[in-house]
């Protein structure tokens, strides 16, 4: 029997080495690059995943989601069962019954319940305090003055912002989340520094989590004249452009929205813009996109709206006629969940096909200081927002935290692991998923491309 702890680099890169010499567990070559691996919602399967020189083992009694119990057409409950799922390098190779052969080196998952590895799609992975002593937000009023207050503390962060991302990076794990999308300040206070930090931390993180970047003008594309820094930051390699009210924080919609869109399309990127703004302007710029993408379908399936406020203010038929407009030009929104007196469309959205994703935006920063980096508590945040308690409701809601994966199908078929699919999985104690998604069930291990990167894990 062979343990060991993963609860931080070092100790896991120590005790992969030994359990390489023991039994071929881990193998060089396992992990994905830092800006590749994981930006569709569709979980593999991988071309030429797997081979010869990566990694082969079987992840033992394993609980897997089977079907759904029905009373009078109502799922009332989740079959599952123990299975061996044999992982070859990055992607789940075969799954069979529990305690069959074993021809390969094992880890015990001793009954916990396997689900798709988590996505935080909105986080601010470079100007947290997280890892630092507490404090709390300062009082604002706007987004105006919290640029103003910004500006005085980055100089403050950056000299130890890789530092503090990989420390974030390591709580994500630790709740099942082994991809990320983050927003990096682009702005003249910051340059580049911001970038080249975060692209330092996610460097060091390149075999145990995947992250794709936003350059993000926090400070307004036009207000901070930011336009050349971007396009620089786009040359380094972020993937996507990002932006933030055009009309309250840059004073001019038009023209810094064209001033986007222009910086995406020179560099065939996609979009993530912040929009905060309620109706009437934030409608504007969301019917502007709208419009933008309509006439450069390159950009199809290219842009995100992050928050989308503007959204949770309009109803009916003009509200019903907007959704059909972003589910047309294959928009998507990234949410946080917000509680309070803007209640989201986010049921609607997904019903019309617009994907919903979710993040955490930050845990601990000037901005806001809640959440715990759980993407499995954002599902049951949506749970209780959108009132729906029930087995298969609770099970659909783990989706807005996997990127849409789920184990199992509406009709109760597993979908979900199978041959082929990218190896990224958390092991819960949860019977099934509704539980973990009502409980916040504990995560036990965490991995990553066939990886573990976070828990203890036993030798079988």
């Amino acid at each position: 029997m062979t343990t060991f702890l993963s609860g931080s680099r070092r100790d896991f890169l120590s005790a992969g080495v030994k359990l390489t010499a023991a039994g071929t567990l881990l193998a060089a070559g396992m992990g994905a690059g830092v800006q590749a691996a994981g930006s569709a919602a569709n979980p593999g399967p991988i071309p030429g995943g797997g081979g010869s020189t990566a990694a082969r083992y079987t992840l033992r009694n394993v609980r897997l989601e089977e079907g759904f119990e029905k009373e009078q057409e109502q799922v009332i409950a989740t079959h599952t069962g123990l299975y061996d799922v044999d992982i070859d390098g990055d992607v789940i190779a075969a799954i069979r019954p529990a305690g069959g052969e074993r021809a390969r080196p094992g880890i015990d998952a001793k009954g916990a319940l396997m689900l798709p590895a988590t996505r935080d799609m909105h986080i601010h992975l470079d100007k947290t305090f997280y890892g630092d002593p507490w404090q709390a937000p300062r009082p604002r009023n706007s987004v105006l003055e919290m640029i103003e207050l910004e500006k005085k503390l980055i100089p403050k962060l950056l000299p130890r912002s890789a530092e503090r991302a990989e420390k974030l990076i390591a709580l994500l794990q630790s709740k099942g989340t082994t991809f990320a999308r983050s927003h990096c300040n682009i702005e003249p206070v910051s340059g580049l520094k911001s970038l080249e930090h975060l692209q330092t931390a996610l460097e060091k993180h390149r075999q145990d989590f995947a992250c794709e970047i936003v350059a993000f003008p926090q400070h307004g594309l036009l207000r901070s004249h930011s336009e050349k820094l971007m396009r620089e930051a786009m040359q380094m390699g972020a993937k996507y452009v990002g932006g933030l009210d055009p009309t309250a924080v840059d004073g001019a919609m038009e023209k810094s929205l064209d001033t986007l869109f222009s910086i995406a399309l020179d560099n065939r990127a996609g979009v993530d813009i912040h929009i905060h703004e309620t109706a009437p302007s934030g409608l504007a710029a969301i019917r502007y996109m709208i419009e933008t993408v309509r006439q450069n379908p390159e950009l199809k399936g290219k842009v995100t709206l992050s928050h989308a406020f503007a959204l949770a203010t309009i109803e009916g038929e003009k509200r019903d006629e907007v959704i059909a407009d972003l589910a047309q030009q294959r928009f998507s929104i990234a949410t946080t969940v917000p509680i309070g007196r803007l209640v989201m469309p986010l049921p609607q959205l997904r019903a019309a096909g617009v994907p919903v994703m979710t993040g955490t935006d930050s845990l601990q920063d000037h901005w806001q200081p809640f959440g715990t980096g759980s993407m499995l508590e954002k599902a049951n945040l949506y749970a209780q927002v959108y009132h729906t308690p029930d087995e298969f409701s609770l099970s659909r809601a783990l989706g807005v935290g996997t990127g849409g994966i789920l184990p199992l199908s509406d009709t109760g078929e597993r979908q979900w692991p199978a041959p082929r699919h990218a190896a990224d999985f958390m092991l819960v104690k949860a019977h099934c998923s509704a539980e973990a998604v009502a409980r916040i069930s504990p995560v036990l291990a965490t991995f990553h491309r066939g990886r573990p990167v976070y828990g203890e894990i036993t030798g079988a």
